[in-house]
């Protein structure tokens, strides 16, 4: 067994532990008894998923440690007790729905028997995990499927990001330019000012174009459907006739509806594109996602300029590197949403991303105003 498969699945059971620990954070949080009993029901099925991994793992001559939850799952749980179970209930949702699509990646990708069993028999289960959180948090169906994901919102949190990372090494590759001449002040607010108005128009309009070919990602979503009816088609037919009973057909005629539909894969397939993904609906106005995503880059771009405005020399420049740093951190945070990575490493990495732009930015002009002189 190769290192990569066996981090892949120490992966999916510190997922499962974690999902284990979150459940037991919701279960003392809730107040109703009938929602602490799904929870704890929730809670013993992923702590029976873990121990499928480590089964796997220990069959495979690498034994998983103790079961710990995670940092992630630690900061979860402190901000779930203090501020409330709402947004942990949405993150668990969202884990959910990641975790069927990590697993039905895996059931086609094993070269193992065991292990494409095994991630079929979890993708099902966490499947049903995320429609059960789902009515709790009242959401939408089937998590997993992110067409909405490489929307605006995304493209606001990468354009914010762009913004701030390309102007900020600008910046400081003109202030290694000036050599921290008393009159750098000027040449910044200039070059700043210049590298936010092309940046924003630059991201504006690939935000434009990007949305304007939103049907490739449409694409995606239908041939993962069609994968989610040949390998889970019970999940689908129960999904389709809970799509008919909020439509007023009553249960009994919207589960044979269902089992209709889904005896034909093709029918099936056609009916989940337009009663579950909408697919050929207008999600989102081009001009208006090009627009947002301009705007947040321009912003972005502003943060590192704007103690230029009110101060200068080193003072501007020390304020200027604080701001961009902290704002950093932050981006990195608010990716680790989209990139399912941790939080604080994730708003780690940007930081020391802005500390290396900031000094090959510095030395990079430095060098070119020593070479053109």
């Amino acid at each position: 067994m190769n290192n990569k498969t066996i981090k892949n699945w120490r992966g999916h059971w510190q997922d499962e532990v974690d999902a284990a620990f979150l459940y037991r954070v919701l279960l003392n949080l809730e107040r109703a008894p009938e929602r602490q009993t799904i929870y704890e029901r929730l809670a013993l099925i992923e702590d029976r998923h873990a121990a499928i991994w480590e089964r796997m793992l220990a069959e495979n001559g690498t034994p998983a440690p103790a079961r710990r939850p995670a940092l992630k799952a630690c900061l979860l749980a402190w901000a779930a007790r203090r501020f409330g179970s709402g947004l942990l209930l949405s993150l668990l949702l969202r884990e959910e729905g990641r975790e069927v699509k990590g697993y039905l990646a895996l059931n086609r990708e094993s070269t193992q028997e065991a292990a494409k069993q095994t991630a079929l028999t979890l993708a099902q289960e966490s499947a049903h995990h995320a429609e059960t959180l789902g009515q709790l948090a009242h959401a939408g169906s089937e998590p997993w499927h992110k067409a909405e994901s490489g929307g605006f919102l995304r493209n606001v949190v990468y354009g914010f990001n762009d913004g701030l990372t390309a102007n900020f090494g600008l910046l400081a590759g003109v202030f290694g330019a000036t050599g921290g001449a008393a009159n750098t002040g000027h040449s910044v607010l200039l070059a700043g000012l210049a590298g936010l108005i092309a940046d924003a128009l630059s991201m504006g309009s690939s935000s434009y174009l990007a949305a304007k070919s939103e049907a490739e990602v449409y694409a995606h979503e239908i041939e993962m459907e069609k994968q989610e009816i040949l390998l889970m088609p019970e999940v689908e037919e129960e999904e389709l006739a809970l799509i008919y009973e909020a439509k007023g057909i009553a249960p009994a005629s919207a589960r044979k509806l269902a089992r209709e539909v889904m005896a034909t894969p093709e029918r099936a397939l056609e009916e989940q594109v337009r009663e579950e993904l909408k697919i050929g609906e207008a999600r989102v106005s081009p001009l208006k996602e090009g627009l947002l995503t301009g705007l947040a880059t321009a912003i972005g771009a502003l943060l590192p300029l704007a103690p230029f405005f009110f101060w200068s020399g080193l003072a501007a420049v020390w304020i200027s590197l604080t701001v961009a740093m902290l704002s950093h951190f932050a981006v990195g945070a608010a990716r680790s949403i989209f990139t399912g990575r941790g939080i604080w490493r994730s708003g780690l990495d940007m930081f020391l991303v802005g500390i290396g732009i900031a000094v090959a930015g510095y030395f990079a002009g430095e060098w070119a105003s020593g070479w053109l002189k």
